[in-house]
């Protein structure tokens, strides 16, 4: 569906700068609109009717983006920070300034698959707990691996605090590999839901959500947007 909206929120949207220095870029005749210059920042645009140019390069409006990153270890889940490299940093300026934030939240020492978007209602589909979506962890842990560590995660793991967690499963795949699924998003979940069987999380990753899984093509740091397809597929828990 067509949109119409202000040139200069189109080119700020779409990473050319802040709204003054669009403005700016206007003024000095820069901008293109249906191939003629256009110094007005305020003047109305109708997406995928108008054509619109910075230095005669296109410039396409994208409302929403859908993201997926393979988040690497020591980065944190969040848009700034003052001393720590942030998941942003790995994404084009047109993300940061088209309001693109993290959906939910990996550990610092975390890795695996983070979903980043600026469309609220379809982050919230995804955080709500009324959906359920799962995610699938892949834990190295220390400690000896309880022989019903399957039993135990599915009838409610009670954390150190007495909370009690929704049914998860457990799986001992391999040495002190443990694949582990849950279904909401407490704070350090998995890592406490381990420490309550005796089990330390030595690192941690995350491979799926719902039935999205990590792209396995992507090495850590590296992003890419998601297909149409792919934009559901949180939401399919089986």
């Amino acid at each position: 569906m067509a949109k119409r909206l202000r040139l200069d929120k189109w080119l700020s949207h779409s990473g050319q700068g802040s709204r003054k220095e669009v403005r700016d870029l206007c003024r000095q005749g820069r901008v293109l609109v249906n191939g003629e210059i256009c110094r007005d920042g305020a003047q109305l645009v109708e997406t995928g009717v108008d054509r619109v140019q910075v230095d005669r390069q296109p410039v396409c409006y994208e409302e929403f983006y859908y993201i997926m990153l393979h988040k690497p270890r020591g980065v944190i889940s969040a848009t700034t920070d003052a001393v720590c490299r942030t998941v942003l940093d790995f994404l084009p300026p047109s993300c940061r300034t088209g309001g693109v934030f993290p959906v939910g939240r990996l550990d610092k020492d975390t890795t695996g698959l983070l979903l980043l978007t600026n469309d609220g209602v379809w982050a919230h589909r995804i955080l709500s707990p009324k959906k359920h979506c799962h995610k699938v962890y892949e834990a190295t842990v220390s400690g000896n691996i309880p022989e019903d560590l399957t039993v135990r995660f599915a009838s409610r793991i009670v954390l150190a605090d007495g909370t009690v967690c929704l049914p998860a499963r457990a799986l001992h795949t391999d040495g002190q590999t443990v694949e582990i699924t849950v279904y909401e998003g407490r704070y350090h979940q998995v890592k406490r839901m381990c420490a309550a069987v005796g089990l330390q999380v030595l690192s941690l990753h995350r491979r799926k959500i719902g039935a999205l899984g990590l792209d396995p093509a992507l090495s850590p740091g590296q992003w890419r947007k998601l297909t149409e397809v792919e934009r559901e597929l949180p939401f399919v828990n089986k």
